[in-house]
C-alpha cells in the first residue's frame, strides 16, 4: 500500500477475528456474526451496510469460519465491487471476490466455454447501439437518435427478463412499457439485432448472463464445478436484481441456502431495466428460516434531511411502501431543508449558482456539494449558470473514470514515460513528479488554462487535470516519489475504481447519484411533470419517482435545498406547480392525502431574494416576472440558454467584433491565471460573444447581457468597458 492511500479511507489492519467487530453497532453486529445462510438484511440509506456484510465477511475469514476463495460477493457497479475489494483487504480479508454479476458471469463463461461449447468465447461488444442501428436498417425501420436508444432499452428489458422477440408484445404490454414504436416492430427489431449477432459471431452484455445461465442448467459437471468453488454468497443492492440475475444466483447456490442478501426496497429505482424488490420481498417466503435483521441508524444524515426522507415514504402506497423502513438519525441537528420557488427555470439556475456561489464562499469544498436533476437534459442550464458564477463543475455519467478513453491513454503515456523517461525530450528539464506529470499530459492535451464552456473537449480536459492534481496529492504525501510510483499507485486505483475527485460541484441525474453522498445537497426541478416525469402514468411508475426523490433526498449529509420553477422559460406561463411528493412535507402544502404531515419545518422561499440558511425561511418579495427573451435579428422566442446569452439564434448572422473578442480572450486568460480558475469562471464564451457583438458603452449596457451580474460587473466592469472602448493594454500589466 502508498502512502497516498494510507489515510482514514485505509486504516490498519484489525489484529483478530474480534477486533473486526469492534466499532459496529448492535444490529450491525448481528449482520457480522450470523455467518451461516439464509441471511436478509434491510438497510435503509446511510445505514452502513457495505460496512456490515464487508465486516461479516472479515469475521468470518479471520475467524476461520470461511476460506476466502470460497466466497463471491455480488454488486451491481465496478465502482460498489472495488470499494468492497478495499475495505476487505483493509480488514485483512484478500481473497475473497468482490464482482458485478455480469464480471463473475464472463470469467465463468471465458473458463468453461471451450469445455462447454468448444471454441474461443465469441467477442464482447462494449455498446450494443451501432448493431441495434444496422438491425433497424435490415428491417427498413427509419428511427431517429431517441427511438434507437430507447429501442435498444427496450431489447436490453427483454433479454433480462428471459423474454424471447415473439413474446415481446404481449411481455411489454402486461408491464405497462411505454414502447418507443409498435411493439410488433420492436419486436421485429430484436429478433433482426438477435440474428445480426450471429452472423458476426458477437454477445452483448445481456447474453453473457444468458449464456453462463444456458451452460449452468445444461451441463451439470460445470454446475457442480462452481459450487464446490463457491459455497457462501452476498448480494448487495438485492431489490435492483432481475429476472435473469436471480435466475443465476439460484444455478450458482444449487440446492443450498448459505445466501446472505443486502437491500432496501424503498430504494427501488431501476425497474426500467427489469429489476424488481420482489426477490427482496419475498425472500423469507423462499426461505422461511431466514435471519433478517433491520439497519436503520443513519449514520449519513442529520434529523432535518431524515425527517424529511421518512416523510416522503410515509405517503407512499404498495408493496416496497408496506416494507419501508423508517431511518433514525445519528447526527446532530442541522438545518430544516429550503423549499424555493423560481419564476422560470434560468432564474432556478441561477439561483443555485448563487448560493453555491456563497456557500464555496464561506469555505465550504466543492467536491462536498452536488446539484441533482431527473434528466440529463436539465444539466446545461445549469453548466451555465455556475460558469457564470465562477463555479467549478464536473458532470457525473455513467462512464468509469478509469475507462475514459483519454484516461487510458494518460495513462499509457505516463507509464511510457516512467520506463523510457531518460530518453525523453519533454522530460528533460523537469524534476519533481508533478512537473513530470504535467509535462506528460502536456502531450495528451492538458493545459494550464482550461477550455472555455463545456462539452466533450472540456470533460477531456477535466480528467487530465484531476490525474495532475492526483499526482500533486501523491507527492504531497510521499516525499520522493517516482514516476513509477505513480503508476503503480494509478494501477492500484483503477483496479478498485478510486478515482481522484475533482474538486468542483457536482451535477448529476438522481439515477447516477445512487450510492453516492455529499455535504449539501440541491434538488431541482421538483416539478409535477418533473418529478414525478410526464410519462411516468401508472401507480407503479408514479411510486417509483417518490422512491427516487428519496435517494435524492438520503444523498445530503447536512444541508438540503429543493426548487422548482413556475414557468420553462422566462415570460412563459406560470402554470407548474410543485411536486405532489412535497404536499404536506413542505410548509403551506396542507395534508397529503389525509395523512399526518410528516416534513419538517422548513421554509418556503421565493427566488431569488430569499434567505440562504437553514430554518424557516421567510418568504421574500417575489422578482418581477421577465418578459420573453427574443432573437433580436429575427424575433423568434429564445429558450436554449446559450441563445439567451447571445440574445440571438444560433442560425442568425452575427456582427460580433472580433478585434474586441480577441482582445477579451487574452484579458480573460490572464485574470484566470491570476484568480486561478478555470477561464469559463471569468466569463464564458458566449458571454464574451455576446459581449463583442453589443459593444456597451457603460455599466447599465454592460448589465443588461446575460452572464454579467452585480459581483462580475463591479470585479470586471471597468476592464471589460474599456477594451470595448479601444483602450490598450487593459487589465494585462497590472494587478487586479
Amino acid at each position: 500500500m502508498t502512502a497516498a492511500t494510507h489515510s482514514t479511507l485505509f486504516p490498519q489492519v484489525p489484529d483478530s477475528a474480534d477486533a473486526v467487530l469492534e466499532g459496529l453497532d448492535p444490529e450491525q453486529r448481528e449482520v457480522a456474526t450470523a455467518l451461516r445462510g439464509p441471511v436478509c438484511v434491510l438497510a435503509g440509506a446511510g445505514t452502513g451496510k457495505t460496512r456490515a456484510i464487508t465486516h461479516r465477511i472479515a469475521y468470518g475469514v479471520r475467524a476461520g469460519i470461511l476460506h476466502p476463495s470460497s466466497v463471491l460477493a455480488v454488486t451491481f457497479t465496478n465502482r460498489a465491487a472495488g470499494e468492497m475489494r478495499g475495505r476487505l483487504r483493509q480488514l485483512g480479508a484478500s481473497g475473497v471476490q468482490a464482482r458485478t454479476f455480469h464480471s463473475a458471469a464472463l470469467r465463468q463463461l471465458q473458463y468453461f466455454w471451450p469445455k462447454a461449447i468448444g471454441g474461443s468465447l465469441p467477442r464482447l461488444v462494449d455498446r450494443k447501439i451501432q448493431l441495434v442501428a444496422d438491425a433497424a436498417a435490415a428491417c427498413r425501420l427509419r428511427l431517429d437518435r431517441g427511438e434507437l436508444r430507447d429501442a435498444t432499452a427496450e431489447i436490453e428489458w427483454a433479454k433480462v427478463t428471459q423474454t424471447v422477440p415473439a413474446d415481446y408484445a404481449p411481455a411489454a404490454a402486461k408491464a405497462g412499457r411505454e414502447t418507443p414504436r409498435d411493439p410488433a416492430e420492436i419486436a421485429q427489431l430484436y429478433a433482426a439485432y438477435e440474428d445480426l449477432k450471429r452472423t458476426r459471431s458477437v454477445i452483448d452484455f445481456e447474453d453473457v448472463l444468458l449464456l453462463t445461465v444456458a451452460v449452468l442448467q445444461d451441463r451439470h459437471d460445470v454446475a457442480e464445478q462452481v459450487r464446490a468453488q463457491y459455497q457462501h454468497f452476498v448480494v448487495d443492492e438485492y431489490q435492483d436484481v432481475s429476472p435473469l440475475q436471480q435466475r443465476l444466483l439460484e444455478l450458482w447456490l444449487g440446492d443450498r441456502d448459505d445466501l446472505c442478501v443486502v437491500g432496501d426496497a424503498g430504494q427501488t429505482i431501476y425497474s426500467f431495466t427489469g429489476a424488481t424488490p420482489d426477490h427482496l420481498l419475498d425472500f423469507r417466503v423462499r426461505h422461511p428460516g431466514a435471519i433478517v435483521v433491520k439497519l436503520v441508524r443513519d449514520y449519513r444524515s442529520t434529523p432535518q434531511v431524515v425527517h424529511l426522507a421518512n416523510g416522503l415514504l410515509t405517503q407512499a402506497r404498495g408493496r416496497a411502501a408496506d416494507h419501508r423502513l423508517e431511518l433514525v438519525s445519528q447526527r446532530p441537528a442541522g438545518p430544516e431543508p429550503v423549499y424555493t420557488e423560481y419564476a422560470d427555470e434560468p432564474a432556478e439556475a441561477e439561483g443555485a449558482a448563487r448560493r453555491i456561489r456563497e456557500l464555496l464562499d464561506s469555505g465550504v469544498p466543492a467536491a462536498e456539494i452536488a446539484v441533482l436533476f431527473r434528466t440529463n437534459s436539465q444539466s446545461e442550464t445549469y453548466e451555465q449558470a455556475l460558469a457564470d458564477a465562477g463555479v467549478p463543475y464536473q458532470l457525473r455519467g455513467a462512464e468509469r473514470f478509469f475507462d475514459r478513453p483519454e484516461v487510458r491513454k494518460a495513462g499509457s503515456a505516463l507509464r511510457a514515460a516512467a520506463r523510457f523517461g531518460g530518453n525523453d525530450s519533454l522530460l528533460d528539464d523537469v524534476v519533481d513528479l508533478p512537473s513530470q506529470v504535467r509535462a506528460v499530459l502536456s502531450g495528451e492535451g492538458w493545459t494550464t488554462e482550461p477550455p472555455a464552456g463545456s462539452g466533450t473537449v472540456r470533460e477531456r480536459w477535466e480528467s487530465l487535470a484531476a490525474l495532475v492534481g492526483l499526482a500533486q496529492d501523491f507527492a504531497a504525501a510521499r516525499e520522493g516519489a517516482t514516476l513509477s510510483d505513480l503508476v503503480v499507485e494509478l494501477d492500484e486505483r483503477a483496479g478498485a475504481q478510486h478515482a481522484p475527485t475533482v474538486q468542483g460541484v457536482t451535477l448529476a441525474s438522481l439515477h447516477s447519484a445512487k450510492g453516492l453522498e455529499w455535504d449539501v445537497v440541491f434538488l431541482v426541478g421538483v416539478a409535477e411533470g418533473m418529478m414525478p416525469i410526464t410519462y411516468a402514468k401508472t401507480d407503479e411508475q408514479i411510486e417509483e419517482e417518490r422512491r427516487l426523490l428519496y435517494v435524492g433526498v438520503t444523498r445530503a449529509r447536512q444541508r438540503l435545498h429543493l426548487s422548482w420553477a413556475l414557468a420553462r422559460s422566462p415570460g412563459g406561463r406560470p402554470n407548474r406547480r410543485p411536486s405532489r411528493f412535497l404536499k404536506g412535507l413542505r410548509p403551506g402544502s396542507g395534508a397529503a392525502g389525509g395523512r399526518v404531515a410528516a416534513g419538517g419545518a422548513g421554509g418556503v422561499e421565493h427566488g431569488p431574494r430569499g434567505g440562504g440558511g437553514g430554518g424557516v425561511a421567510a418568504p421574500a418579495p417575489r422578482r418581477a416576472r421577465r418578459t420573453p427573451a427574443r432573437c433580436r435579428v429575427c424575433g423568434r422566442t429564445l429558450t436554449d440558454a446559450g441563445e439567451m446569452k447571445l440574445m440571438r439564434c444560433e442560425g442568425c448572422p452575427s456582427d460580433m467584433d472580433e478585434g474586441v473578442y480577441e482582445r477579451l480572450r487574452e484579458w480573460r486568460a490572464v485574470q484566470a491565471e491570476r484568480s486561478g480558475q478555470p477561464a469559463f469562471c471569468v466569463f464564458t464564451d458566449k458571454t464574451l460573444m455576446a459581449i463583442a457583438e453589443s459593444v456597451p458603452e457603460d455599466e447599465r449596457e454592460l448589465a443588461r447581457i446575460p452572464g454579467v451580474g452585480m459581483r462580475k460587473l463591479n470585479r470586471y466592469g471597468s476592464d471589460v468597458l474599456a477594451i470595448c472602448a479601444g483602450q490598450e493594454g487593459v487589465g494585462l500589466d497590472e494587478g487586479d
